[in-house]
This record gives structure tokens, sequence and C-alpha cells, in this order.
């Protein structure tokens, strides 16, 4: 079926869209209609963390679509019981809200953190998040988010969001008044450009929130469920923050998403919070299945020596090229270009022939990699070679362009 057979103009316009119609997918791999395949290194932006329809999840989903889909919010079912209570197992935390987006969770630990404001910080509201954080796209979390340009946007903001920098904690320490409730951070800023938090920030701010009796939340939306090399991001610091927030993975691909908080934070009451779909069984059995997976014996160890190895692939091709380096934490990763290709590279990536490739460029001097967390070796190394002949190629045009000019 040719593009122009598809009618693209029943759908709102938000982004431009290559003449691409995406048909099916296994693992890192997607083909298009016209049948050309394309190794994914989006992978729905970290949402896909066992790759495109992995059996665990299929299985899940056919043999939970047979039993009860939405029994209402109003009543226990047994897969969001079974998911809670392995989460908090897994985590520092005692108690799950269930959602459907990482923005919803967000808006949740917003909502949670003004109401123990209110109950035990006289009336605080006031959560200090960082410059080009990104925390969903409602009014409350573009307003949280530091994303350049998106105080204007839906004007007036949502107040109540003094913006802090990453990995200074004297920019935390002075925006502190009796109006703070809590601070917001992600442990790596992804659509910021893969910026991690570090180690010994982690751990002074920490500090800093008990000392003034504030709330820490880590948004964990992208770098939860195995991303970083840890279960949870704020595992590599050692720390226990006091809400956190999953979105993205927690799904595999479905739309899943938690609100998860220490049991005296957990102040809700009846009417406070609340969602259509708010841990119904299809999604949770989903859940349930990615859990499993994710805390097998050795995956989690797999997903660190995978990281590494990408890590040492991405700073070879910096070498060959001359480009600055990379970083980022587990499978979520950062090349950094030295100059603005990053929109080009993407493009040329899609479109090589006989198989593309399918890169993010959140920055235009940045490329940004979110594989499966079972991506192969083999999937690593391809991505390489392909990747070294789009920047050649990138390199090349620019030189002749600027002879010609």
């Amino acid at each position: 079926m040719e593009f122009s057979q598809y009618n693209v103009d029943a759908l709102m316009y938000i982004t431009p869209r290559p003449e691409l119609v995406f048909t099916e997918g296994r693992g890192m791999w997607m083909t298009d209609h016209n049948g050309k395949r394309y190794l994914d290194y989006l992978q729905g932006w970290a949402v896909n963390c066992l790759g495109h329809s992995p059996k665990c999840i299929e299985d899940a989903i056919v043999a939970q679509a047979g039993k009860l889909l939405n029994p209402s919010p109003a009543f226990y079912n047994e897969n969001m019981i079974k998911l809670a209570n392995q989460l908090t197992q897994h985590s520092c935390f005692d108690r799950v809200f269930f959602a459907n987006s990482g923005a919803e969770a967000n808006e949740g630990a917003i909502k949670l953190a003004r109401k123990w404001g209110q109950k035990n910080k006289n009336g605080a509201f006031e959560i200090i998040t960082f410059d080009h954080g990104f925390h969903g796209r409602t009014l409350a979390t573009m307003s949280a988010s530091g994303k350049p340009g998106w105080d204007t946007i839906f004007a007036p903001q949502v107040t109540g969001f003094p913006k802090a920098d990453l990995n200074d904690i004297a920019s935390v320490e002075k925006l502190i008044n009796d109006k703070t409730v809590a601070v917001m951070l992600e442990p790596v800023q992804g659509e910021g450009g893969v910026i991690p938090a570090s180690r010994e920030f982690m751990q002074a701010l920490r500090a800093l929130t008990k000392q003034h009796n504030i709330l820490l939340i880590v948004d964990e939306v992208q770098t939860g469920m195995g991303r970083t090399g840890e279960l949870f991001g704020y595992q590599l610091s050692g720390i226990e923050p006091d809400i956190m927030t999953l979105g993205k993975g927690i799904g595999g691909g479905v739309p899943l998403a938690a609100l998860l908080a220490k049991e005296e934070v957990s102040c809700f009451v009846p009417g406070d919070q609340g969602g259509t779909y708010n841990g119904a069984p299809l999604m949770t059995a989903v859940g349930l299945a990615v859990l499993k997976a994710l805390t097998a014996p050795g995956f989690l160890d797999e997903v660190k020596a995978k990281s590494a190895y990408l890590s040492q692939a991405l700073n070879k091709l910096s070498e060959q090229f001359g480009m600055e380096g990379e970083r980022g934490e587990g499978l979520l990763r950062a090349l950094k270009l030295g100059s603005d290709i990053g929109p080009r590279l993407v493009e040329v990536a899609r479109d090589m022939e006989p198989i593309g490739l399918l890169i993010n460029s959140p920055r235009p001097n940045l490329l940004r990699f979110m594989p499966a967390l079972n991506v192969s070796y083999e999937e690593i190394d391809t991505m390489i070679s392909m990747l070294s002949k789009v920047i050649q190629q990138v390199i090349d045009e620019k030189a002749a362009a600027s002879t010609a000019s």
C-alpha cells in the first residue's frame, strides 16, 4: 500500500512525521508499509524495555484479555495488588498509585507533595525543579519542566516551580524558603541531553531536603525499570527518596505508570486522587510480566555489561570523528557530536538502504540512544557500523557544501 493511500489528514497535526507507516515490530526491529526494516534505537522513547512485541507481554495480554479488562478502580483486582506488592518489595516505598502515563504520575506526585505540605508545612506548595528537566505535557508538568520556551506556549504557567541547576547544590539551597515543600528531579535528564545527576549531588540533595524537612521526588519515568542498570535510578546513589514516579518501561509498550511513596507521605484521602483506568488488570498484567523479566537472575547484570559495551563503542566512534565523547547511565546514553548535525544524522540514518536506523537528537549537537534492555551485542555492533557510515556521509555533505560556497 502506497503512503498516499493513507488518509493521514484525519490526524491532528502535532509534529512533522516522515512518510512512513510502521506495521510490525519484533525485538530491536520494526518494518514499515513498504516492507523496509529499521534497527530501532528509539524504542518509543525508552518505552519498549524488552523490545517490540516480546513474547511475555503478548502472552500476558492474551491471557488477561479473556478474563477481565476493567472492573472499575472502585474495586480491587488481583493484578493491581500483585504488582503494587512487587514494586514495594523491590524498592524503598510503601504505597503505589497506578496511572496511564508518566505525566499523570508526575501530576499525582505534585498533588501528593502539596497535600503533604498542607498537612505538615503550613500550606507550603513550591516544588524546586531544574533547568532542562522534563516532567510531561500537562499544564502543571510543563510548568515543572525546565525546557526552554515552554514558559510561554500555554501561558500563564502553573506557579510554584522555581528552577535550580542540576549538580549545583548551592543553586537548590538558595531557593528553599517557607513555601518550599519538595525538590523534584530526574536522575538523568533525558530530554535535556542525557545529563546524569552525580552520585554526590543526589546524596547532598537528600541530606539537604532532610535538613529542611522537605520531600525528595525522583521522576523515574525514563530512568526506572532497569534503564540505568539498577531497577531504579535512585539506587545508583544509595539514597531513599520520599516519592518516585514510573512510566514508559513499566508497561513495556502499553499505557501504564505508577506513583510510589513512603507511608508517612501517603496522605491522600478519598476524593483526592483517582483515574478511570487506575490499576486496570489488563495493563497491570503486563506490568507483572515486565517486572518478572527485569528481575530475573542476571538480567540487570547484562544491562550493565551492555551499557559498558555501548559506551566504549560510542567513545571509539567519537575518537574516529573528532567528537566530544559520550555520557549517560546504563542503556540511556548520548553521543556528543561537537556540532549541530544531529537532525541531519537522524534523517540520513532513517533513509539508509536496504535497512534504516532510528535514532534521536534531543539537541542539535547530540544523539540519544534508548535501545531495548535485551539488545544484543551484535545489534550494538550493527548500529555503530551504520552510524559510522551516516556520520561520514553528513561530514562529506558539509564539506561539499562548504567547497561549493
